[in-house]
Order: structure tokens, then sequence, then C-alpha cells
């Protein structure tokens, strides 16, 4: 009972980012700022472009900025606080850790929803050409953007609302590099039923919805893409779509491990080993995958460095 009537008051937890690796704490910073600093940079390069480029004034690209913006708050909300914890404190506020769940959850809800909608813009431009522009028009564009993005910030206010009126037991220590829902639910002296429920509803018509939505726009691209009776043609349209269908796989595919797999053979430590795979690598890798996959991206990005340096 004494823990508990502690918990009700706490307001710092302790983050313990990697101590499995005590002798590697200062390689460990230079590495995530190195990659923190690639992913703000490369992204950087993609918004820029896809701004300054007339060519790329599209639905498409303008997805693709909206992404690369993402990304970049994405690592924002977990890597300068675990570069800190490497640096010199391992404390978080409970409104610093709370926040920063929440901005988490929406980040990671924003992104089901923009691949989704970049899925159904690949799925309009292959599928159905003659009526794309009249079908994805600025307008719709900037509202299926704005709705995502919007969804995204509402979505975990419960998660937030439940967890920071949750009883937390024991030491207050986070086996994590972020004030991730898993770790802190595993501290809690409160029944997470509410939490589970929450999940649930998320899973169902959210995570499912855009998992399906994304599956069945590229099953139709694909079958249109084989029906193009010259090769080039079908290289020529594969080609607009294979990065993002790259980066959907990639997301999907370490969530989807990280989430679906029962709790009894989870351990933190390599939930930790995956969530760096979402949530540094893959916004590493997305300007890299755009850039490499895409002629224009490539042209744009070239023409700019070259502008700069002249």
């Amino acid at each position: 009972m004494h823990g508990r009537e502690n918990t009700s008051t706490v307001t710092e937890f302790i983050i313990l980012g990697f101590p499995e690796f005590p002798g590697l704490q200062i390689p460990l910073f230079l590495l995530f700022l190195l990659v923190y600093l690639i992913i703000v940079m490369g992204n950087l390069t993609i918004i820029t472009v896809t701004c300054l480029d007339p060519r790329l004034h599209t639905p498409m690209y303008f997805f693709l900025g909206n992404l690369a913006f993402l990304d970049i708050s994405y690592a924002s909300v977990t890597v300068p606080n675990l570069l800190d914890i490497f640096r010199t404190s391992q404390h978080i506020s409970a409104v610093g850790c709370f926040t920063q769940m929440h901005f988490f959850i929406a980040s990671l809800c924003i992104e089901y929803v923009l691949l989704t909608v970049m899925a159904y813009d690949r799925y309009v431009a292959i599928c159905h050409p003659l009526r794309y522009t009249v079908i994805m028009n600025p307008r719709t564009c900037v509202l299926m953007v704005a709705g995502t993005w919007i969804f995204g910030f509402l979505e975990p206010v419960a998660y937030t609302v439940f967890i920071s009126r949750f009883s937390f037991c024991g030491s207050y220590e986070i086996n994590h590099f972020f004030c991730d829902l898993s770790a802190l639910l595993k501290l809690s002296c409160t029944s997470t039923s509410s939490v589970d429920r929450i999940t649930y509803v998320v899973s169902v018509f959210v995570a499912g919805p855009c998992l399906t939505g994304t599956l069945t726009s590229y099953v139709y691209v694909i079958s249109s893409i084989l029906r193009i009776r010259s090769s080039e043609g079908r290289r020529k349209a594969f080609s607009t779509c294979s990065s993002h269908l790259t980066v959907v796989t990639l997301f999907y595919v370490s969530v989807l491990w990280l989430y679906l797999r029962p709790s009894s053979v989870q351990s933190m430590n390599e939930n930790k080993i995956i969530a760096v795979l979402y949530n540094v690598l893959i916004p590493m890798f997305n300007p890299l995958i755009y850039t490499l996959n895409n002629k224009a991206v490539k042209e744009a990005v070239r023409k700019l460095f070259t502008r700069n340096v002249s």
C-alpha cells in the first residue's frame, strides 16, 4: 500500500535507455546524434525540393513532403531526450513523460493514415489516370492531410488521460529509451483494462482499416500495372509507387512485429531494438529510399545542391 500511496503523487520517472551496454554510452550518444542529424537534414531536403521545384507540385509530392515533416517530428519526440539521457540525466517529469507518450502515439497514428492516403493517391494515379487531377484536386489533398494530422493528435487523448490517472509502483524506472506505453503499463498498479479496450478499438477502427486500405490499393495498383502491355510502361508505372511500397513494408513489418506478438514472449530489451527500427532508422532511410527510387526527386535534389554550391 505504501508504494501505491507514493505513486499517486509521482512527479518524475527514470528512463533507463540502454543500460545493457554500460561501456558504450558515449559511442551510442555519438551514433544517435549522427542518425538524428541525418534524419533532419535528409527530410528537410525532401521538404525543400518539394516546395521549390515546380515539377514536384503534385499530390504525390505534397504527401511526400508531409511524410518528411512527420519523420522529423517522429524522431524529435524521442531522440533529443535519449541524447540527454546519454549525456546528463535519466530523469523526466511525469508531465513530460505523458506528453512524450502522447506525441509519439500521435505520430504513429498520423503515419498509419498518411501512408494509407499515399497508397490511395497511387491507386488513383495508376488505375484512374484520366480522372486523377479531378479526384486528387488541391482542395481534396489539403483536406485529407489536415484531417490526418487532426485525427492523429486527437486519437491519443484517451490514452494520455487514462495513463495520467494511473498509480505507479516500484522505482518508476522505465526500461525503454522513451516513455513508451507498454513500458509505462508494466509499472502500473492500476488495472490496465481501460487501456486494453482503447488499444482494441484503435486496432479495429484505425490500424486495421489503414492496413486493409493500403493493401487493397496496392492489389489494384499491381494488377493494373501487370495489364500494361509494354515493359517500359510497366517499369514507369511501378517506379511511381515502389518507394512508397518499400516504406509501407518497413513500417508495418516493424510495428506489427512489435505489437502483435503475445505479451508473454515479449521482452523490453527486444521491444527497444524494434522501436529503434521504426522510430529512428525508418525516418533516416525514407529520404534515401525516395531519392534513389525517384528520378524527379533525384534531379530536384541535384539541382538544389548544384545551385547552392555555385
